[in-house]
């Protein structure tokens, strides 16, 4: 199984982008899927998650400003990014967890916000 993402890129800040990341392959069952995200220098971070049942967490630094979301008929997870600041600079990743082969990363795409 993969991950594959998109939608990442460089906007302004205010902005908004959509991430999209895509499970492949012999899937048996997927669970939770997620985000996180990457600064230079700084330690992976939790962005947002949600549950295969449709249950999310986020961070507080994006609350009120990033939605996810999935289509489980697609094994897609997506996140929503609106009013983007500097600070929301990272490499984001996907994560899933797959039964029975356990958590998978995807390869990461570059989200830049400037002032």
């Amino acid at each position: 199984v993969q991950l594959v993402e998109s939608g990442g890129g460089s906007v302004q800040a205010g902005g908004s982008l959509r991430l999209s990341c895509a499970a492949s392959g012999m899937i048996f069952g997927l669970n939770a899927m997620g985000w996180y995200r990457q600064a230079p220098g700084m330690q992976r971070e939790l962005v947002a998650t949600i549950t295969s049942g449709g249950s999310t967490n986020y961070a507080d630094s994006v609350l009120g400003r990033f939605t996810i979301s999935r289509d489980n008929a697609k094994n897609t997870v997506y996140l929503q990014m609106n009013s983007l600041k500097p600070e929301d600079t990272a490499v984001y990743y996907c994560n899933a967890e797959f039964w029975p082969t356990g958590t998978k990363w995807g390869q990461g795409t570059q989200v830049t916000v400037s002032s």
